[in-house]
């Protein structure tokens, strides 16, 4: 059962680690999933996006099917039984630099340098969880 429920939330991590965390170090980063374990939906991905990076409403346009076609294949990767634990994280995050790749190819210089940085940041975490870190909760987030 542990094994699953790691499997599933490194899943979620990879999938959606572009949205992670925000360059600026003073405030937290929204959560990546939200009550229940639920992943962040295209829409919320884009909308962080846009805050960090100060998106274009035409780069806008081209990174939303970017994410929405990410979420499809991940949820079809999570639903996949035939599939072995191993055989699901490679995809996952075969899938995750994929996205990765087309999104900075929409993103300028400058863009480019702050989410590479947040990928950075979100690697950094995640491998904090996975050495034992899992067990600590997240810092409260401030209300807005």
């Amino acid at each position: 059962m542990r094994k699953t429920l790691c499997t599933i939330a490194l899943t979620g991590l990879l999938g959606l680690g572009m949205t992670a965390f925000a360059q600026d170090q003073s405030t937290t980063p929204p959560p990546m999933h939200g009550p229940h374990g639920q992943m962040m939906n295209p829409d919320k991905q884009l909308e962080h996006l846009t805050k960090t990076l100060s998106l274009t409403s035409d780069q806008q346009t081209q990174i939303k099917p970017i994410l929405e076609n990410q979420q499809q294949q991940m949820m079809q990767l999570h639903e996949d039984q035939s599939l072995s634990r191993d055989d699901k994280m490679a995809k996952a995050k075969s899938l995750h630099a994929d996205t990765t790749s087309k999104i900075e190819a929409v993103l300028t210089p400058d863009q480019k340098q702050k989410y590479e940085a947040m990928q950075q940041q979100m690697q950094e975490r995640m491998q904090q969880r996975m050495q034992g870190g899992a067990g600590t909760p997240p810092p409260a987030q401030p209300q807005q």
